[in-house]
């Protein structure tokens, strides 16, 4: 947790200072001036900047969870830009203020004290409030940027307690700390997790649309680099420099550093600035001090510590959107999109409630293209769910699907406004399936024609007792398989008998209907002797033929193809690369290569209805399998592979961290492409 903390760590630790010294100064002056009366008023000012700050905080939060998720990356981009641009000018500003500044506040102070109460806790609360608010701002992207780890704010409260404890040493003069010196080596500190902070909000904002070169890679480290070892996620947490960045990413990061750090070197260097002293020698009184007018002593602190929070609860309140149950809509053959009014744009929650007595599939859609926004699936009669989805100014309707009847769709909606960018998926028909259907039951077609060959002649091995022969022909038999992953759901009972695996059979691989390519691994890595399995391997030969023949006949489901997308390479992950289906070859790793071969054929057949629905998936699925593949290729030796047993720690831990990013990656595959009822 310790790398996500430490730039949280140092930027509570330097604006804590930075607020405490302006406070010990302010305290410092009305204590000399004899004006110890007036420290409440202190600390009302520093009470409503720290409300303020929080009160920012909690609104940024509140605004990002409410965007949709390209939107959120958006925000965040922008937001981290401006962090970068308030951190960089925090640092000059310090650094050129150092030498004066404790000489600038008491006069600030002392023109206070003639001036009234309302003056002396406006100067504190301006102090102390453009420190807050800019940290607030920094936690908020660095928080983000690492995700559910609760290291950002836990560095943060170590960072202000630690500076408040530094305060306190140098206001009781127990303590003293050559505060140029400290400033100017934070400050480049500073600059260079800026420069991190910088790329990562570009890439943000590449995430989110906003600018270009999503794709374009500068380096891609995958390969070579574990995310996860130590050292990696240290750089990553600290300076936010990835395995993998974009050339926008990199120009941005070196540009920044190019420029801002021999800056601010350079003025560090000609100022030569001398520690400002957190106390001032000595401050005169004014001659007439005004006595503030007599009123309940709470009244101030509570009234302008809550202003913030009020505000802050106002912005939350008038900005969510109608909670659920605010507008019921009818879902049946008669009533559908009853009690639907125009919503606000945003994020909006609408229950849906079954008025008739069919189960129902329910959308909300685009009328004049029928793109769908939102939708919930099984509407059992007399039932109610939540349908989410984010609106902004434009044409809706709904379009509710009976089943067993025609499709119904209510009248249209029209909603004033933009509300951003809100993404909607154009439905798919079967037909719309129909040729990359084609197109792959001719590719299984090819490759179940390809393995009857070869297992005839992985059957003929054993039978002349060629074992070593059968060994190689058995992993170039079974990766033809397990290339054809998305069609084994329409393989019925052949694929037990063809790729059956020993677990919960009674008896484990001594169990008669242990049958298949791993029933026969078994038997050539476990010095079985060829009359042994010369009956199995005769077995799977027929099991293949009778699959080939019964294949062109069975139901392959349009629908099914874009779901084994992501679960080919979920088996993979789940079975081959915990070991978990070795028979004693050792090959999983080939068997995911076969696997990862499936799944880019099947993209292929794809890739045209995918590049229509979302044109910027496929270029990061494509990335993603290029890194594994290169994992991969990287544990394959001539003829053999290495074992998944024998790979280290962080190899492994690369692969299993590029193939769950590619999982990732792929897993909005069935929702662009599920078919949806329309009639």
């Amino acid at each position: 947790m310790w790398d996500d903390a430490f730039p949280s760590f140092l930027i509570g630790l330097r604006e804590g200072l930075e607020a405490g010294l302006i406070v010990s100064i302010l305290v410092a002056t009305l204590v000399r001036a004899d004006a110890k009366s007036r420290l409440p008023q202190v600390w009302t000012g520093v009470l409503a900047a720290i409300a303020l700050a929080m009160s920012f905080g909690a609104v940024l939060t509140f605004t990002a969870a409410n965007l949709s998720a390209t939107a959120q990356e958006a925000f965040g981009g922008v937001l981290s830009v401006i962090a970068v641009a308030f951190v960089t000018a925090m640092v000059f500003w310090m650094r050129r203020s150092a030498r004066t500044l404790s000489g600038e506040i008491r006069e600030k102070v002392t023109g206070a004290l003639g001036m009234g109460a309302g003056v002396l806790m406006l100067t504190s609360f301006l102090a102390v409030g453009r420190e807050g608010l800019e940290t607030a701002l920094f936690l908020w992207t660095t928080a983000r940027a690492a995700g559910e780890s609760a290291g950002p704010l836990t560095g943060a409260g170590i960072g202000l307690v630690l500076a408040a404890a530094l305060c306190w040493g140098l206001y009781r003069r127990v303590l003293r700390i050559n505060l140029t010196k400290f400033f100017t080596a934070t400050g480049v500190v500073l600059v260079v997790i800026a420069a991190g902070v910088l790329g990562y909000g570009l890439r943000d904002l590449q995430e989110g649309g906003v600018l270009p070169g999503l794709t374009t890679y500068a380096f891609d480290l995958g390969g070579s680099v574990d995310a996860g070892s130590w050292y990696s996620t240290l750089i990553q947490g600290v300076f936010n420099l990835m395995p993998t960045m974009t050339w926008l990413q990199v120009v941005g990061y070196v540009g920044y550093l190019a420029v801002v750090l021999p800056l601010f070197v350079r003025g560090v260097r000609g100022e030569r600035v001398k520690t400002p002293e957190p106390e001032p020698e000595s401050v005169s009184a004014p001659e007439t001090v005004s006595s503030p007018r007599r009123r309940p002593a709470w009244v101030v602190p509570v009234a302008v510590v809550a202003v913030p929070a009020v505000v802050a609860g106002c912005v939350v309140a008038f900005a969510r959107p109608k909670p659920a149950g605010s507008q019921t809509v009818a879902v049946s053959e008669t009533e559908c999109g009853k009690g639907f009014t125009a919503p606000d744009t945003g994020r909006q929650t609408f229950q849906m409630r079954n008025t008739g007595d069919k189960t129902a599939e329910v959308y909300l859609i685009d009328p004049a293209t029928g793109a769908v926004y939102g939708e919930v699936e099984g509407l059992a009669p007399g039932t109610t769910r939540d349908l989410v989805a984010t609106v902004a100014g434009g044409s809706y309707a709904w379009r509710c699907v009976p089943t067993g009847a025609k499709a119904v769709t209510s009248a249209t909606v029209h909603i004033s406004g933009t509300g951003g960018a809100v993404k909607a998926v154009v439905p798919v028909s079967e037909s719309d399936l129909a040729v990359p259907l084609k197109t792959y039951k001719v590719y299984v077609d090819q490759g179940l024609a390809t393995l009857e060959t070869q297992t005839r002649r992985l059957s003929a091995d054993i039978a002349g007792n060629r074992l070593a022969k059968a060994r190689a022909d058995w992993l170039t038999a079974h990766r033809t398989y397990s290339s054809l992953g998305a069609a084994y759901g329409t393989f019925e009972d052949f694929d037990q008998k063809i790729n059956g695996r020993a677990d919960g059979l009674a008896g484990g691989v001594d169990n008669k209907d242990f049958a298949g390519f791993h029933r026969i691994e078994y038997g050539l890595w476990h010095g079985q002797s060829a009359s042994e399995l010369k009956a199995p391997a005769q077995q799977l030969a027929i099991a293949v033929v009778g699959l080939r023949k019964a294949f062109p006949t069975q139901d392959f489901d349009p629908g099914d193809l874009p779901l084994r997308a992501h679960e080919i390479l979920e088996n993979a992950l789940q079975f081959e690369l915990t070991g978990d289906t070795d028979e004693g070859s050792g090959t999983n790793l080939a068997t995911v290569d076969s696997n990862l071969a499936g799944t880019r054929e099947l993209l292929t057949v794809l890739r045209p209805l995918l590049t229509k629905e979302s044109p910027k998936l496929l270029p990061v699925v494509d990335a993603d399998i290029a890194r594994l593949q290169t994992l991969l290729d990287s544990a394959h030796h001539g003829g053999s592979w290495t074992p998944v047993e024998q790979l280290d720690q962080a190899t492994r831990a690369r692969l299993d961290g590029a193939t769950g990013q590619l999982l990732e990656d792929l897993a909005p595959v069935p929702d662009l492409l599920e078919i949806r009822k329309s009639a």
